[in-house]
């Protein structure tokens, strides 16, 4: 992972219980997800089922994860959904199958690569600062060659 950007303004999550980890890790510019602990099935967010082994009672750990993936989708934002993301109107966020298995995906806003978007581009996971000690996962897009 890299060291975060800085976009300050941006509204700040309220971790909980269940995503508390995976603000912690970010706040260390690391993507880590819930693993489960019974099958090792990854969830973004973790459910009260895992989807894995259908755990009726499952328990999770913070499994980093690489943050690489593929690009399945993506929209350009042109109107805030919150007040507080009004500044950075236009922008594009983008949906991306992470590599370490079928159909972990991820949303989040693309940093940096815009140009060369596309359905099956290749993305990684860069953090930016939003606030001292908070960062939040964003991708940039990498160019094919």
């Amino acid at each position: 992972m890299s060291t975060p950007t800085t976009t300050p303004g941006i509204p700040i999550p309220v971790p909980d219980e269940r995503s508390a980890g995976y603000w912690a890790a970010a706040a260390d510019g690391v993507l880590a997800l819930s693993c489960c602990d019974h099958c090792g099935y990854l969830a973004m967010p973790p459910d009260i089922i895992c989807v894995g082994c259908r755990s009726t009672e499952p328990s999770f750990h913070d499994q980093p994860v690489s943050g690489n993936g593929t690009v399945r989708s993506w929209t350009v934002m042109r109107v805030a959904f919150l007040p507080g993301f009004a500044p950075l109107v236009p922008y594009t966020l983008a949906d991306v199958e992470l590599d370490e298995q079928a159909n972990l995906r991820i949303v989040a806003r693309v940093l940096a690569g815009e140009e060369v978007l596309a359905v099956g581009a290749r993305a990684h996971t860069e953090f930016e600062e939003i606030a001292p000690g908070f960062n939040v996962p964003g991708f940039v897009i990498e160019e094919t060659s």
